[in-house]
């Protein structure tokens, strides 16, 4: 794995080679540092993962505009994920008249658009009599089922990028397991990368997904304190330290630095750097 940073403008496309670009790497209440969403590149293909309120206005000042995003996938509903949403619709109906590419499952999607987006949006206009649908706002590619996983799991190909999509243990706090959590995923990118998203510390994700999978990295969920519903520095410190090498930390707070000691002997691979690509 190589960093390198973007200066000037930030390309969607690159040589063929796997990259991962940290638009943020903040929790959702981090002033200093963008939400935690990332772009992933390869070739000419191109998918954001998560569209948090704060996702247009950093790729902004980067070159990157709302309409130049074709492909989408949203982990879950919080508005550090979800925010920039009601761009994407608005713009890909009124100015562009092209639609970004969601992928979603029909479950998700009821709950996407009846629960978080439906209301800023299905009222915009009358088409045929009714209201607007999601339809109307994006196109949907559906990840497929795969069978006899240790948990959910889906699997889709964006292009060249093939994505594995799996259940996470994020909220409520007292859930006791994936299945009674509300939904929220992880993703496996080309089987070599573990993006987990937001999550409660969850030692079967792990010791399942780097069973199955030639993982090299693990993008994790870090919070600096311990409890509610993400994986804090402490739980993550007892993990065997063959998966804490390959662990990069992501979606911590604006204090993180008063924490790289502990991370340093945590044996942790390093922070995420925000405006930073990750080739592989």
């Amino acid at each position: 794995m190589k960093i390198t940073s973007v200066k000037k403008k930030l390309r969607l496309t690159n040589k063929g080679h796997l990259s991962i670009f940290f638009i943020g790497t903040g929790s959702a209440f981090s002033k200093t540092l963008s939400q935690n969403n990332i772009l992933v590149i390869k070739g000419n293909d191109h998918l954001l993962i998560d569209c948090g309120l704060k996702c247009f206005q950093t790729l902004y000042y980067l070159g990157v505009g709302c309409s130049d995003i074709r492909n989408i996938f949203i982990t879950h509903s919080h508005a550090d994920h979800i925010g920039g949403m009601e761009e994407v619709m608005m713009v890909g109906r009124y100015m562009t008249r092209r639609l970004a590419n969601l992928i979603i499952s029909k479950k998700y999607e009821a709950v996407l658009w009846n629960e978080s987006l439906k209301g800023g949006s299905a009222y915009s206009e009358v088409k045929n009599g009714k209201n607007l649908n999601f339809r109307d706002f994006v196109t949907i590619q559906r990840p497929k089922l795969i069978d006899k996983e240790f948990r959910e799991m889906m699997e889709v190909d964006v292009g060249s990028i093939n994505i594995k999509i799996v259940r996470t243990k994020h909220f409520p706090q007292d859930a006791k397991s994936w299945k009674t959590s509300h939904i929220s995923h992880g993703v496996i990118i080309d089987d070599k990368v573990l993006y987990t998203s937001d999550t409660r510390f969850d030692s079967e994700l792990l010791d399942e997904v780097t069973k199955r999978f030639s993982i090299e990295t693990i993008f994790h969920d870090c919070q600096l304190f311990t409890g509610g519903i993400h994986a804090s520095i402490e739980e993550l410190s007892t993990l065997p330290f063959d998966l804490k090498k390959k662990m990069v930390l992501m979606h911590f707070g604006d204090n993180w630095k008063d924490f790289n000691k502990k991370r340093i002997q945590g044996g942790f691979h390093s922070w995420a750097k925000q405006s930073c690509f990750y080739l592989f």
